[in-house]
């Protein structure tokens, strides 16, 4: 059987990355490109489109961020504790959010 956290982990690595090729992306052909976008009624701007993939990436990040935390809380033996109240998280809540910090009732 895998270990959810680190599948957590690598799906969080894969998803920066692919974001990250994307805004590079968005980046260069905004450079290469003297089209006037803020007025295009084709759709969505360079500029809207870039802040959507900023979104996106920095939400990965703070995904990744608590796998880590969650790992780190997993080596020193306090994985699974509710960081406000310090009751287990149940284990339906941990399979479903591997890095949850808080228990369902504290998250509520």
């Amino acid at each position: 059987m895998s270990d959810p956290l680190l599948a957590e982990r690598e799906a969080a690595l894969a998803q920066i990355e692919a974001l990250t090729r994307e805004f590079d992306g968005l980046v260069a052909a905004s450079q290469s490109s003297n089209a006037d976008d803020e007025h295009d009624p084709e759709g969505a701007t360079i500029a809207f489109e870039r802040q959507q993939v900023v979104a996106l990436l920095d939400h990965a990040r703070r995904r990744l961020a608590d796998v880590e935390a969650a790992l780190a809380h997993r080596e020193t033996g306090d994985y699974g504790i509710c960081q406000t109240c310090g009751r287990p998280i149940a284990p339906e809540r941990l399979a479903a959010r591997p890095a949850a910090r808080t228990c369902i009732d504290c998250a509520r």
